[in-house]
């Protein structure tokens, strides 16, 4: 197997078992909350897949563009939310019923939802575009759906063991997944450096900023939930967005670089946000 093969099973592997985590401390209510709230659904989904890809298609008609960043943006925008998503929005003070229950209930509205999108999309822009619903499928099934269910099992199975293993399982999957990502950035890094010109980085940044925006006046009177709706907007599934791109734009460089990035841009810019809504307290100082 060669380097990058290891470094891509290394990563899918981490992702498989930070999802396994959150299964060992999930409950079934918390997994179809949104399911028990439609309102609140139609309102999440309507906030990361419909507003979102309406703000991405009309900048994409209002600025000149380059390709690369268009279909970047276009793809990252019909995206659900990523495996690692929930356990930094419960960490932020996200309520765990809301992100696990969007987790679960954005996945699965994907499979649908996501090449709808993509059709309509042929609209706006002059190509054809298409992903099959069993390619949805089959990334969120892997990624999010068998992980979060084995984790629910063995919590079920063996409670005591599923509370002692979780911490150190998670810590061990999150310093993977950070040695993981950093030679795929590397990698990307030439596609993306011949994007600075025409802005891309500031796309991203402008993607993510708008996501958190965007979730956060939708998100409810609920702070938490705005929280976690916040973060869910500006930050996709990776994974998805690559799929789309490699079945419809495989020769267009620097595609998969910029949703790559993304990662780590809306990272920087989520921190800024949760520093915005609850910027750290200060000790009192000593008389």
């Amino acid at each position: 197997m060669t380097l990058a093969g290891v470094i891509s099973l290394a990563l899918t592997v981490s992702l498989f078992v930070l999802v396994f985590v959150l299964g060992m401390k999930a409950k079934l209510e918390e997994i179809t909350f949104l399911f028990r709230n439609p309102g609140l659904l139609i309102r999440s989904i309507l906030a990361m897949n419909v507003i979102m890809l309406a703000v991405v298609v009309l900048a994409s008609q209002l600025f000149d563009l380059a390709p690369a960043i268009k279909i970047a943006l276009v793809t990252l925008a019909v995206s659900p939310v990523p495996p690692l998503l929930p356990g930094k929005q419960i960490a932020s003070g996200g309520t765990p019923h809301y992100a696990l229950g969007l987790l679960v209930a954005a996945s699965i509205v994907s499979i649908v939802l996501v090449p709808l999108s993509i059709e309509t999309m042929e609209y706006a822009f002059p190509v054809e575009l298409r992903i099959a619903p069993s390619k949805v499928l089959s990334v969120v099934a892997l990624s999010i759906f068998a992980p979060l269910a084995l984790g629910m099992i063995v919590q079920w199975l063996a409670p005591n063991i599923a509370e002692r293993v979780a911490k150190p399982l998670s810590s061990a999957a999150t310093a993977i997944v950070v040695v993981a990502i950093i030679p795929i950035l590397i990698k990307g890094w030439p596609d993306l450096s011949n994007l600075f010109g025409n802005g891309a980085v500031l796309c991203l940044v402008l993607f993510s900023a708008s996501g958190l925006l965007i979730g956060h006046l939708i998100g409810g009177p609920n702070a938490d939930d705005r929280t976690v709706l916040a973060l869910a907007c500006g930050s996709r599934h990776p994974s998805i967005a690559l799929a789309i791109t490699a079945l419809n734009f495989p020769g267009v460089p620097g595609v998969a670089a910029l949703i790559l990035y993304h990662l780590v841009i809306s990272g920087l810019v989520s921190a800024l946000y949760l520093r915005w809504i609850k910027p750290p307290t200060q000790s009192p100082s000593a008389n």
